[in-house]
Formats: C-alpha cells, sequence, structure tokens
C-alpha cells in the first residue's frame, strides 16, 4: 500500500501542497515541449515531402549552431553571421538534394532513410574538421536575445522565470505558426501535398520533386538553425546537442510523422510531461527519469494509435 501510495497520491498531494513549484514546473516543461515541437518540425516537413524519417535533422541543429558561432569566432557580426549561415543551410540543402536525393528518386524509402544516416556522418566529420569538437558558447547576447530572470510571486510562493526562455517560447512559436501557414496556403505547399501523397503523380502533374526537396531541406535549416540557438543559449554548442533532436521520434509518434499540429501537442505533451514526471515520480527511482520517460509515453501511446493523434490512418486493400 506504502508504494501505491507514493506513485498514485503522493505526487499529486505534492502538487496541492506547493503549487508554485507546479506553476514552475509547468512552466517548464512548457517551454521545453514548444522547442521539441519545433525539433519535431524538421523531421515533418521532409517526412511529408519524402515519406523518409531524416536522421540527419539532429546534426543538422548542432551544424547549423556551430556555423553560427565559428563564423562569429572569425570576427563576423552576430546578425550578419546568422545571414551567412542561412545561405550555408541553403547551400546544403541544395547540396543533399544533387549528390543524395536526386539520384534516389523512387528507389524504396530504407534506402532514403539510410541515405540520411550516411549524411549524418558526413555532416559530422565536415563539422568536426572545420569547427573542432569543442563545446561552445551561443552568441544569444549579441543576437539581441534577452538575459536574466523574471520573479512572480504566485499562489503564494514565487516562480522564476528565465527571460531567455520567454524569447524561446516566442520565437518557436511563432516559427511554427509561419511554417504552418506557408506550406497550408500556398502553392508550395500544396505542392509539398501532392508529393507526399504521390512521387509519380506529382511529377505527371508537372511538379518538380527536385524543387520541392531542396525547398523543404532549406526549410529544415531554418528550423534547425533557430532550434540550435535556442537550445544552444540554454546549454552550449556541441555535438551532444544531436541527441537532444532525438526526442523528436516520441513527439511524432504521438502526434503523427505527417502532421504540423500533431508536433506541437506531442512537443507539449512530451515537454509536460517529462518535467512533471521528473519532479514528482523521478525520486521514487532515484531521479534521471527524464530521459527515458518520453519514450515510454510513445511506446504505450503506439500501442494505443500507432499513427498518432493527427496521422492519417493507413487502410490497405487485401
Amino acid at each position: 500500500m506504502g508504494m501505491l501510495y507514493n506513485i498514485l497520491i503522493d505526487p499529486f498531494v505534492q502538487m496541492g501542497a506547493a503549487p508554485d513549484l507546479f506553476v514552475q514546473t509547468i512552466w517548464e516543461g512548457l517551454v521545453a515541449g514548444v522547442l521539441y515541437a519545433l525539433i519535431a518540425l524538421g523531421f515533418v516537413l521532409i517526412f511529408k515531402a519524402s515519406g523518409v524519417f531524416n536522421f540527419a535533422q539532429g546534426i543538422m541543429v548542432v551544424f547549423a549552431a556551430l556555423t553560427l558561432v565559428g563564423l562569429h569566432e572569425k570576427g563576423v557580426p552576430a546578425w550578419a553571421a546568422l545571414i551567412l549561415t542561412l545561405g550555408v543551410m541553403a547551400i546544403l540543402a541544395i547540396a543533399v538534394e544533387r549528390i543524395v536525393l536526386r539520384p534516389l528518386v523512387n528507389q524504396p524509402d530504407i534506402i532514403l532513410f539510410m541515405a540520411t544516416f550516411g549524411l549524418t556522418f558526413i555532416i559530422i566529420g565536415l563539422g568536426e574538421f572545420i569547427f573542432g569538437g569543442e563545446p561552445k558558447q551561443m552568441i544569444a547576447e549579441e543576437l539581441g536575445l534577452p538575459q536574466g530572470t523574471m520573479r512572480f510571486d504566485i499562489l503564494g510562493g514565487k516562480v522564476i522565470i528565465q527571460k531567455i526562455d520567454v524569447a524561446a517560447a516566442v520565437i518557436a512559436s511563432l516559427m511554427i505558426a509561419a511554417l504552418a501557414l506557408f506550406f497550408q496556403y500556398t502553392r508550395i505547399g500544396r505542392a509539398l501535398r501532392a508529393v507526399a501523397d504521390s512521387h509519380k503523380a506529382a511529377l505527371s502533374v508537372g511538379i518538380s520533386l527536385n524543387q520541392i526537396w531542396a525547398i523543404v531541406w532549406f526549410a529544415a535549416g531554418i528550423v534547425a538553425l533557430i532550434t540550435g540557438i535556442m537550445w544552444g543559449a540554454r546549454s552550449d554548442v556541441s555535438f551532444a546537442l544531436q541527441v537532444i533532436a532525438l526526442k523528436a521520434l516520441p513527439v511524432l509518434i504521438l502526434g503523427g510523422f505527417t502532421s504540423i499540429p500533431g508536433a506541437i501537442v506531442g512537443g507539449l505533451i512530451i515537454g509536460i510531461g517529462e518535467k512533471l514526471a521528473e519532479f514528482y515520480w523521478g525520486p521514487l527511482v532515484g531521479g534521471g527519469i527524464e530521459n527515458w520517460v518520453a519514450y515510454v509515453i510513445a511506446l504505450v501511446f503506439l500501442m494505443v494509435r500507432p499513427q498518432g493523434l493527427f496521422g492519417d490512418k493507413i487502410i490497405e486493400r487485401i
């Protein structure tokens, strides 16, 4: 009975006894969730265009952030470095389309997935060769991102909010909204949906598959850059940052691999869920639950609704 009480009742008693800590935990989970959603969005964009999970999205986050910081270290002003980094991500998108994707049009999905897997290690090697392997500090202040903390008296206690977290949540939300509108209401967005349905059908009506892939990979590169800036500002910029990007996998399982709204909802569920689990249930298992609870949530959800909350249910004729 004691164990059941500790698992099922005591955490909720703690939430009621210290509501300010509960609000603090929810806020931290909300910020993490928005950033997870931003990471997942990069995967969703490429999956919608090619039907393949882009294993390289995580290292693209690191490479974009390292390029930004590296250019600034060479004496390039922060905002000029940001613009040049966008140019680098555009060149990377074109190179991936020309060298990797174009020869693999209409190949099985596993071939495209393995191509992105190999691309990951190519980018890792290129990044280490150019920038070295040492962690770097993100130039958040030089980019005008706010520093310091804010304190609020809430529910009889204090809630501390990092200003950089507020900026991260706002910028990530605006980025998600802008991309959602762009792909929903523009000609390129309609072409993207056509390519996602069928490569052959899209080609038959005059849609350039190569052009769409280059645009989508560039959009994913922009998402990777914003993600790298925000995560780098909260910790540092290193190759370990790509591990955080793999948190997009449970987010995608919850939201659906082809849904932008699903990436948002899934990110919030994972972000808030892991923070609550770590703070209230973590002590029962010695801590560290935040590192793996997202995958447990995804596994349970996978058994109930495999296509995700907003994913398309696949029906095949027998």
